[in-house]
């Protein structure tokens, strides 16, 4: 009788974000050894820069869909295994566009693929999604009462302590490292990776998921993945009293509650105005913050003074499609890609599916659409 194959001894996990750490833990649930390596410390990446707006009604196609409601199912899990949380909710979004046909098509869209979408006139909106000033909006507006948000960087932290009582060993500062590989009876594979100071650490299996530094390390070690990875930029305020409660995405911000009576923003009009330096860093035009924080203050009830606490540009991780890159690559068997825009969504499912197939060495039919041989 044939047996499963035994998980390997050892994976090393290149990068420090959710989905770095979520699958590191899902590999240490397993019975792996774990090693986790960071550019710089966890957390500093692109996990500390997203809206993290939990929601699936983007007009995927049926396979991203599907992935995405199954990410969405693992936060619904983690929640009600911790209700008394306040980095994680799902308390709607709401969506308005100053183009009405658009809301109808996203309406419409959504609703044949059963996602939960309502259509609400203006006056009934404070009814369904308290916090939000019905002057500032159209005629109608969409709902999504099954949506939600989760502040990545404290689910990092909750990932984070999970890693560490469970033995798993956590190397930061390493700067920019690459994959090394070595030959067997099969042809060449991943070995393990190398830190930018030159220490070799040996794996039996790697993983990269270092956001938009994923593709220039993937380069080094030979494959070829198509980046569209742009600028981003999250907005925190200091602590406000707003009432809101969902998730918005309007013409100008989309802005969510944040732990601490704080509320966290972002939109693209600004874009043009982040602009990243030869040496790696980022300048950001000052005003921009305070236009931000203006907008939230413009849309929310009562309209409250919304000052910028903090703001945190960098790049948006983009593969060149925009869809997900997961799995196992075939050009370097022994090293898994984690590179994808909804890194909030998947962060929990991807992980979970990544590590299920480095325990199993099966591969997982979920991922077969998602597998970087799509761009060949």
């Amino acid at each position: 009788m044939s047996q499963a194959p035994l998980p390997p001894a050892s994976v090393a996990v290149l990068g420090g974000g959710v989905l770095g750490l979520s699958t590191a833990v899902q590999l240490l649930r397993g019975g792996a050894d774990v090693l986790l390596v960071t550019e710089a410390e966890v957390d500093s990446g692109a996990s500390g820069r997203s809206l993290s707006w939990l929601n699936a009604g983007g007009g995927y196609g049926e396979d991203y869909y599907r992935l995405r409601m199954s990410g969405i199912d693992r936060y619904r899990t983690l929640l009600a295994q911790h209700p008394g949380i306040d980095w994680l909710a799902f308390d709607g979004g709401l969506y308005w566009d100053d183009d009405p046909f658009t809301v109808v098509e996203r309406h419409n869209a959504q609703s044949r693929q059963g996602y939960d979408a309502r259509m609400l006139e203006r006056e009934d909106v404070p009814g369904f999604v308290p916090g939000v000033d019905p002057g500032v909006l159209p005629h109608r507006v969409l709902a999504n009462p099954g949506e939600g948000w989760v502040s990545l960087p404290h689910l990092v932290r909750h990932l984070a302590e999970e890693f560490t009582l469970r033995g798993g060993t956590l190397i930061e500062h390493a700067g920019l490292c690459t994959v090394t590989r070595g030959a067997d009876d099969d042809g060449v594979r991943a070995r393990g990776l190398r830190t930018a100071g030159g220490e070799e650490y040996a794996a039996d299996a790697v993983v990269v998921a270092c956001g938009a530094g994923t593709p220039a390390v993937l380069a080094a070690a030979g494959i070829d993945l198509p980046d569209a990875s742009d600028p981003a930029m999250l907005v925190i305020s200091e602590p406000v009293e707003h009432g809101l409660r969902a998730v918005l995405n309007t013409p100008r911000i989309s802005l969510r509650p944040h732990p601490g009576g704080r509320l966290a923003m972002d939109s693209t009009w600004y874009l043009d105005r982040v602009q990243r330096r030869g040496d790696g860093g980022w300048d950001v035009d000052p005003e921009v913050p305070a236009e931000l924080a203006a907008e939230a203050s413009r849309v929310l009830a009562g309209h409250p003074e919304v000052v910028p606490q903090s703001w945190h540009p960098g790049l948006k991780p983009v593969p060149g499609d925009g869809e997900p890159v997961l799995g196992e690559l075939d050009a370097l068997p022994g090293c898994w890609a984690v590179f994808t825009h909804s890194g909030a969504t998947l962060g929990l499912i991807a992980g979970e599916l990544v590590a299920g197939e480095i325990l199993t060495g099966r591969r997982h039919p979920v991922l077969d659409p998602f597998r970087a041989e799509r761009f060949r």
